[in-house]
């Protein structure tokens, strides 16, 4: 905005902020953690990064981190201004991207473990294009629970309590986890109706993981029983191999039901009831401190939960 004389109504940022380079040092060591990851990424040295971030310090009369022999900590000054500066680098990247590609679509960087990638988002992929079509998605999936200040994400899936300190959860949906098995499985096998036939079945077990899922053993505690033998046709790393396992018609699976839902519905796998244990952990996206939890970020989450925003929402 420009007054009657032509000048500009806003006071000049350049008067305010000291160095844009010491601001973009800040975020790097901030959202890494680490003086020395951040000067490799930027392409310096270390002392130059230390020193802009003391000048930096100096001229906000503030300290930015608790520094100490082995490791660094944001201050509460440096967390209020670790937020705002990568949210407003967030916007201006993403600026960027809208210019350069020309197609004003946003790109959304999505971290997600493996199964959840696959079992839950792929099979969505079509609603997502057909109701957010402004919405560019890269998916970054991993075998854990990634680390937001390590990794360039927008928005992160992560299954437990919702405490984390790197971001702001939001509540996806809740888990139950029970049995399954293909229909020409259960053609061949007559249906357990009891845990002690269960656990001789032919089981389909996979590793546990960082996020707490069950194995067969963990799962039959958490219904309070404890199997006299188990009985496991294939011991899968990933949960993906023991449900493609299961579709093959090899045994029984443990079936996380949001996982799953959609082989479900297809008649692929079969639920065997009555089991089933409903863990106290969840689902839930987490957005990064720093970033904004927009339209967009809603629209995201909605589509996850097999919801869907409708596009007019987003103009």
């Amino acid at each position: 905005m420009t007054t009657a004389d032509g000048t500009h109504k806003h006071k000049g940022y350049r008067r305010i902020i000291p160095s844009m380079t010491a601001l973009l040092q800040f975020e790097a060591v901030a959202r890494l953690n680490s003086f020395t990851l951040a000067a490799k990424e930027l392409g310096v040295t270390q002392a130059a990064v230390s020193k802009q971030i003391k000048v930096l310090e100096e001229n906000i009369g503030a300290l930015l981190f608790h520094r100490s022999h082995r490791n660094i900590q944001l201050t509460e000054s440096g967390e209020l201004l670790f937020s705002i500066i990568s949210d407003s680098l967030q916007r201006v990247a993403s600026a960027f991207d809208q210019i350069t590609q020309g197609c004003g679509q946003h790109e959304i960087v999505l971290g997600s473990t493996a199964p959840f990638s696959q079992l839950r988002i792929m099979p969505r992929l079509n609603a997502l294009n057909d109701n957010l079509p402004n919405i560019q998605l890269r998916l970054a999936t991993q075998m854990f629970m990634g680390d937001l200040r390590t990794r360039e994400y927008d928005l992160d899936i992560r299954y437990g309590d919702g405490k984390w300190e790197d971001g702001t959860s939001i509540l996806l949906f809740e888990e139950e986890v029970f049995p399954v098995c293909s229909p020409a499985w259960l053609a061949r096998n007559p249906a357990p109706v009891t845990l002690e036939e269960l656990a001789v079945a032919g089981l389909l077990d996979a590793a546990s993981t960082s996020e707490g899922w069950y194995t067969w053993p963990t799962w039959f505690k958490g219904l309070g029983h404890t199997p006299s033998t188990l009985r496991t046709n294939l011991r899968c790393s990933l949960y993906t191999d023991s449900v493609n396992a299961a579709l093959q018609g090899y045994g029984i699976s443990l079936g996380w039901g949001r996982l799953v839902e959609h082989l479900l519905d297809s008649g692929e796998l079969v639920r065997l009831e009555p089991f089933v244990v409903r863990p106290r952990e969840a689902y839930y996206v987490i957005v990064p401190h720093g970033r904004r939890i927009d339209q967009q970020t809603w629209a995201i989450v909605q589509w996850l939960q097999g919801k869907v925003a409708p596009p007019s929402s987003l103009e």
